[in-house]
């Protein structure tokens, strides 16, 4: 039974945090998903994945291997059998798919409202269906476990 993680970036982009979350469920042996909302704006950090420090294993949705990729940036549910979801930019998760997986990360910039309150109503849903969460937020260079719902 796996559990959400709330990232509250407060310091740091979207496009500095991913990067650092992904190498780490690489290193546990995740496949992962990120999923969006918007094809344009997964594009775009694809693109920045490519040009990126170091070399990070992924694809974007739609390719002829997307069943083999270790990190598939998507607008859908699927396609590389991850045992992590990341969402960025509000997309869905589900209580279940928090059941089923080892982890599902929810990352939100603090610097959008609309994000915030998006991110809140996931809590709220994923907490009340029963699902395990914890919310992180950027202090100092460091992440600092907030709060915690046991599920």
């Amino acid at each position: 039974m796996g559990a959400a993680y709330f990232y509250h970036l407060t310091e740091k982009p979207l496009e500095a945090t991913l990067p650092v979350l992904l190498g780490k469920a690489l290193q546990a042996g995740w496949r992962v998903e990120v999923r969006g909302t918007d094809a344009a704006a997964l594009d775009r950090l694809d693109r920045h994945l490519w040009q990126g420090d170091g070399f990070l294993p992924h694809g974007l949705a739609g390719g002829a291997h997307d069943a083999e990729q270790p990190v598939l940036l998507t607008t859908g549910a699927g396609g590389n059998d991850a045992s992590c979801v990341m969402s960025v930019d509000g997309a869905a998760v589900t209580s279940e798919e928090v059941a089923a997986l080892d982890r599902v990360c929810i990352l939100f910039n603090a610097a959008d409202a609309s994000a915030v309150e998006t991110a809140r109503g996931q809590w709220k849903a994923l907490t009340d269906a029963g699902a395990s969460a914890q919310y992180w937020a950027e202090e100092d260079g460091r992440w600092v476990k907030k709060a915690e719902s046991g599920g």
